[in-house]
């Protein structure tokens, strides 16, 4: 019997003029072995290089890497139900898709899209999202809204795109900055967006490696979103934290960007991981506890205008008495 292999999905984002629709024609023209269908707004205004263009079918577009383009009309669940269909039909080929935001959109919702619809749920999965960053221009961004914070909160890999005008100093505190909004995003240095395309189709974040990839960061200080690690050594009432995770997202759900951990849990020998965005979020039964292994649960909150102290309080709450 077959197995049914799920299509991974990576989204774009970015601000504008980050240098997004570079990576986008990057994706579209160099030769990377990867047959990808590619969902964007409108292909006019996003602004593809049309000379990459080799056939034109209705909605979707031929590239001449192999690649598909196809422009969302209506919303993005008929687009990409279009693109199953054309697959089904065999008018399409391709083994990834990539979707790319708009440059002040929120990735969130579209995230929800692929937990909300049983047939997008069946089809495809998150890769991770890459958001593509300014360094001359992403103080300022930081600074005059949410958006472009987040952008960088959602992101599972940041490209830190045209490094070649900033220094050395400047590069290390911009990344220091972006720790502090999201200390679990890999940030790669990028001139040009010059980036390994391949690496990028193979984040796999919602399969939680060995142990949760938290950078160094320091306490930012923007008004917005905010970002920290919960941790305990003491093993957890897995009835409490249910209780209290319910009640977090209920309360909380619109304001949580992305969270993520890996529990301890008494009486069970196998780690507890889970992840979610906004109200949506899955757990799972992982590998067993090694022997010798410490055993600690770690979580990390992402959101807007958390309050710390609170999630400290109820958290060890959880703690098995």
């Amino acid at each position: 019997m077959r197995s049914h292999k799920k299509i991974p999905v990576t989204i774009l984002t970015g601000f504008l003029g980050s240098g997004k629709t570079t990576l986008l024609n990057r994706i579209l023209s160099e030769q990377h072995n990867q047959k990808l269908a590619v969902i964007v707004n409108e292909i006019g205004k996003v602004g593809i290089d049309n000379q990459l263009i080799v056939n034109v079918e209705e909605e979707i577009m031929e590239m001449t890497n192999g690649c598909l383009c196809c422009t969302v009309r209506e919303d993005l669940l008929v687009a990409l139900k279009n693109l199953l269909q054309a697959k089904k039909e065999g008018k399409a080929e391709f083994e990834g898709l990539v979707i790319e935001t708009t440059g002040l959109a929120n990735p969130g919702p579209i995230i929800q899209t692929f937990f909300l619809d049983p047939i997008i749920q069946s089809a495809y999965e998150i890769n991770g999202v890459v958001t593509v960053v300014d360094a001359y221009h992403i103080e300022k961004h930081l600074t005059k809204g949410l958006e472009a914070q987040e952008q960088i909160a959602f992101a599972d890999t940041v490209l830190l795109n045209k490094i070649d005008l900033v220094s050395g100093e400047q590069q290390k505190h911009i990344t220091e900055l972006l720790q502090s909004i999201n200390p679990t995003a890999e940030i790669v240095p990028t001139a040009n967006c010059e980036v390994e395309i391949e690496k990028l189709l193979h984040i796999h974040t919602f399969q939680l490696q060995e142990k949760l990839n938290i950078r160094t960061h320091t306490d930012n200080h923007l008004e917005g979103v905010k970002s920290f690690v919960l941790r305990e050594e003491r093993p957890l009432d897995m009835m409490k934290i249910n209780e209290w995770m319910t009640a977090v997202v209920q309360e909380l759900g619109e304001h949580l960007y992305r969270y993520k951990g890996i529990l301890y849990v008494e009486g069970i020998d196998k780690r507890v991981v889970f992840q979610g965005v906004h109200t949506l979020f899955a757990a799972s039964y992982d590998r067993e506890w090694k022997e010798g292994e410490k055993r600690v649960s770690e979580i990390v909150m992402i959101g807007k205008n958390l309050n710390k102290e609170w999630f400290e309080t109820h958290f060890l709450e959880c703690v098995r008495e």
